[in-house]
């Protein structure tokens, strides 16, 4: 936004602000929260704290730099009030989970460490930071952030101290902290239509089960290497001799890929698609959905304690879900997967809309980003990381108030808009 735009929309930010903020007890840094709000919106390659207060006329460095830093402002009742507006406005068909990195140069920003960074797409010093953001076909907005802590910092009282990392937060996985944020989001009342994540997480058959043991119905991306069995084999237990042990029911037959299964069923099972109207034209590809029991040792074990938890004993019978596999028009195999606990009658487009709603995450990360600089915070603290993507979460969600107004212009503000979507995603 230009200072025209941002001096236009003062009075709406004023109320914005008001609500969102009401839980910082000071107007003072109410009044900070405001401005730094104008800061992240207005143009600008750079949204670090310097060069936002130069460009505005109430921009105090030395405030901003305290209320963002040292203040003790709780973060956490501001993204509670934003998610608690924003999930009713978005009325979102899922919720999407992904993490997102930040390249950092030195040791001593809290969770730093040389781990993968995917603004990068290599092994680099970075933060890493799991989200969850409500997503529909038109909005999105992220509702609740966890600052990924790599296990070299479990250990590192020196730097944990510096950065003033609590001494109860340890390592913790990423699909751990994705559970961890879905269960506090509940507590605040919200709860999720449908999990989206892609193969990072999707693949890990803990993560698949903490949603299902959670009633929380998903479609996540997979790999194709990881193994299934059609849903229509059954274990089998050999005759039992009488002596020793009686044997236990298993998976006679080898469990297959789901490259492997899908491919099997031939382009004659394929149907095509669409999901979405593009910026190119309608986003269509073909699919086939197939039932199947996912296999795998760490699938077995879970499989197993949940049914002995429930029933006092376990038939050997692996869950049943859907596997999504796309196979686009001129490919020799297919290409992409999914598994999906959602119902059986499930309609095939509803899979293929939910297993591609992931798009909207990748806008979020280029508005959050290169339009609000989630990325340009240049502070090393544990306090003033929170604040700040508090503070861009609460940017992001006014901006996205403001496209959904009925009376908004059609055309998105010039530092917020999205560039144009691939025909592929």
């Amino acid at each position: 936004m230009d200072a025209h735009e941002v001096n236009r929309a003062r009075a709406k930010l004023a109320l914005f602000v008001a609500d969102v903020f009401a839980s910082v007890p000071r107007k003072d840094q109410r009044a900070k929260g405001d401005c730094y709000l104008r800061g992240l919106m207005l143009e600008g390659r750079r949204k670090s704290i310097q060069p936002m207060a130069e460009r505005l006329p109430d921009g105090n460095e030395q405030n901003l730099q305290q209320f963002v830093n040292q203040s003790t402002w709780d973060p956490v009742p501001v993204r509670r009030r934003i998610a608690a507006r924003m999930v009713p406005l978005i009325g979102p068909d899922a919720w999407a989970v992904d993490d997102v990195s930040f390249p950092k140069d030195g040791k001593m920003s809290v969770a730093v460490a040389r781990q993968y960074c995917g603004a990068l797409g290599k092994q680099a010093n970075c933060q890493v930071a799991v989200s969850v953001h409500a997503v529909s076909d038109t909005a999105s907005c992220p509702l609740q952030w966890r600052l990924f802590v790599p296990e070299e910092w479990a250990h590192d009282p020196v730097r944990r101290q510096k950065t003033g990392m609590p001494q109860e937060v340890g390592h913790r996985e990423k699909w751990r902290l994705a559970l961890d944020t879905l269960d506090e989001l509940a507590r605040w009342g919200l709860v999720p239509p449908v999990v989206v994540a892609d193969a990072g997480y999707g693949q890990n058959a803990d993560f698949r089960d903490g949603l299902s043991g959670r009633g929380i119905g998903y479609v996540v991306a997979i790999r194709s290497d990881v193994t299934v069995h059609p849903h229509d084999v059954r274990p089998t237990a050999p005759p039992w001799s009488g002596n020793g042990r009686k044997p236990q029911p298993r998976y006679r037959d080898k469990p297959l890929p789901v490259a492997a299964l899908a491919d099997s069923r031939g382009r004659q099972a394929l149907s095509e698609v669409t999901w979405r109207e593009g910026s190119r034209g309608p986003m269509r590809s073909r699919f086939v959905a197939l039932r199947v029991r996912p296999a795998g040792v760490r699938a077995r074990r879970l499989a197993q304690a949940a049914a002995t938890a429930q029933e006092g004993f376990w038939d050997g019978v692996l869950p049943e879900v859907t596997l999504l596999a796309q196979w686009p028009e001129g490919a020799e195999a297919p290409t992409d997967y999914w598994l999906s606990n959602l119902p059986a009658a499930t309609p095939l487009a509803e899979l293929v809309r939910l297993a591609k709603i992931r798009w909207r995450i990748e806008h979020d990360y280029r508005e959050l980003k290169h339009g609000l600089g989630l990325d340009h915070f240049e502070g090393r603290s544990w306090t003033g990381w929170h604040h700040h993507v508090t503070l861009v979460t609460a940017a992001h969600a006014f901006l996205t108030e403001q496209r959904l107004a009925p009376k908004a212009d059609t055309a998105d503000p010039p530092s917020t808009r999205p560039s144009t979507p691939s025909r592929t995603c």
